[in-house]
């Protein structure tokens, strides 16, 4: 059996993507790319220089033949703790050649959350950055699955192979394994902010499907580009944006390891000339928090730059446009779904919203009776498209809690407004009802941050002496502290802004709010 590449007709409404049955992701994006000519082209930019697709696809095989010569069979997983480098599509490709199943996971997470990963997975090998082995390193021996561990980078081995004398050692040729669309090629673990991560499996089918209907159909995403996500490769959001995009077209990649401050992620949009950022909420406002961080700090081959992982404040965006000269394209996406299926589009912005479904994709708004609600009217988010994960491993309960069918239910509050776009209301367990009427935290929260001297906001419930709910506002201000005046004027300002039982009863100053790793406010560690 011989793995086809996918055709795909953005003419075609919806999009049309075919995937052959035959198939194997690492063959399409990787293979195909040497087939077309993109050998000698620069596929990724790292901390240790310039990788070229060519000299991607030798490694990667060699990988997938070390990990056959070490006796894993088809199926079984490869666990990736890794920062982001060369390192990582190394392992990510060679592995899904080899018809194993690659697990990123999270590299912020703590030793507990490791064990309970690679148990649950029950991955033969690790692939571990040097600089996170002693994370991990208390527990490798608790662990009677895990056969194998291969140590990257720079940094002590512990005893352990190095990934530099496990590829020097094999063989550089590798037939793709004989994998069919529907087969699984990787997990990727929920961020459990509120519980244990939830691993969800991808198909050999879904990547491509993203990358034809968002990095081609709404980016536009094209050779030429070099594109910088500040979104790790482990998220589900960074592994589209500097992965697959990229490697569907043959544009190349900047890689960063390191934490993304301001000032280092916009050096590196200055000095690799990048022509499409990723960033996060977060991001976006500390960057903008930096009056010394002007429109000379950028590329000018900016074209684009794109938010998700939570709202955009409307201020923001409206911020960054007016001092970058580049619109912020606001999108919800999800680990279930592995990429962004709503999203503004480019010269079509409308601020305040998450703008309209990604062609190819389906959303509805129900209420808790399951029927779709009226326009206007807020309503759980389901969503509808090709690249959903089919199910949580060793998790029947929240399964059948979470995917209805074609249907993905994503845990987040909408409304759609008259010309269809869709605009954020909070998470379906954030919603406050004040006075027998809904109130989104972040619509609160969106007035909050648009004081000029809010850096960040966090509104959850909280009960009156009469116990009724009623907002509380946390705030990080730009220049620290805070006192009672400063949080009357926050009031008055939210009143002046909002309809007038909205405003926050309570305004407590806090130095930072605790977040996940992808960079959601946990709102759920503000309401005790």
């Amino acid at each position: 059996m011989t793995s086809g590449y996918s055709t795909f007709d953005l003419s075609q409404d919806p999009p049309l993507v075919t995937v052959p049955q035959d198939y194997n992701l690492a063959v399409d994006f990787l293979d195909r790319r040497i087939d077309e000519g993109f050998g000698d082209k620069v596929a990724f930019i790292d901390a240790e220089g310039s990788h070229t697709y060519g000299a991607l696809q030798d490694s990667a095989n060699r990988f997938g033949n070390a990990m056959l010569d070490l006796g894993l069979q088809s199926e079984q997983r490869v666990m990736l703790l890794q920062l982001d480098s060369i390192d990582f599509p190394i392992a990510f490709f060679g592995a899904i050649k080899a018809g194993l199943v690659a697990v990123p996971v999270n590299t912020l997470l703590t030793t507990d959350d490791y064990q309970y990963m690679l148990r649950d997975s029950r991955s033969r090998a690790l692939v571990v950055s040097a600089e996170l082995l002693p994370v991990v390193a208390p527990i490798l021996d608790q662990l009677p699955d895990l056969r194998h561990i291969i140590v990257t980078g720079t940094g002590e081995l512990a005893g352990h192979a190095s990934m530099a004398a496990t590829l020097a050692g094999a063989d550089p040729a590798l037939q793709a394994a004989a994998t069919s669309a529907d087969d699984v090629a990787f997990w990727l673990y929920s961020s459990g902010s509120t519980g244990r991560p939830k691993g969800a499996p991808h198909l050999q089918s879904d990547m491509i499907n993203t990358a034809v209907l968002y990095g081609l159909g709404v980016l536009g995403i094209r050779p030429d580009d070099v594109v910088y996500s500040a979104a790790k490769l482990f998220f589900a959001y960074g592994l589209g944006n500097a992965l697959t995009f990229p490697m569907m077209v043959g544009a190349t990649s900047v890689l960063m390891a390191g934490r993304p401050t301001p000032e280092a992620v916009m050096a590196r949009i200055k000095d690799n000339e990048a022509s499409i950022f990723y960033g996060v909420p977060t991001l976006y406002a500390g960057i903008l928090a930096d009056d010394g961080i002007g429109c000379e700090a950028s590329s000018p081959r900016l074209r684009h730059c794109v938010s998700a992982g939570e709202a955009l404040p409307e201020d923001v965006a409206k911020r960054w446009a007016e001092r970058f000269g580049v619109e912020i394209l606001d999108g919800i996406g999800s680990t279930e779904m592995l990429h962004i299926f709503v999203s503004n589009r480019p010269g079509q912005v409308r601020y305040g919203s998450t703008g309209m479904p990604v062609p190819g994709y389906r959303c509805r708004l129900t209420d808790d009776a399951g029927v779709n609600v009226a326009p206007g009217e807020i309503g759980d988010l389901l969503v509808s498209g090709p690249s959903s994960s089919p199910y949580y491993w060793n998790n029947r309960e929240k399964s059948i809690a979470t995917f209805e069918g074609a249907w993905t239910r994503t845990g987040d509050k909408y409304f759609c407004d008259e010309d269809g776009y869709f605009v954020y209301a909070g998470r379906t367990d954030d919603m406050l009802k004040v006075g027998g009427i809904w109130v989104s935290p972040f619509e609160v929260e969106s007035a909050l941050t648009a004081h000029d001297s809010v850096l960040e906001a966090a509104v959850v419930g909280h009960a009156d002496s009469d116990q009724l709910i009623k907002p509380k506002a946390f705030v990080v201000l730009q220049a620290g502290g805070g006192d009672a005046d400063q949080a009357s004027a926050l009031q008055q300002f939210v009143k002046d802004r909002l309809a007038p039982y909205k405003y926050p009863r309570w305004v407590e100053f806090v130095d930072e709010l605790p977040k996940t790793a992808t960079g959601k406010i946990q709102r759920f560690k503000l309401r005790g």
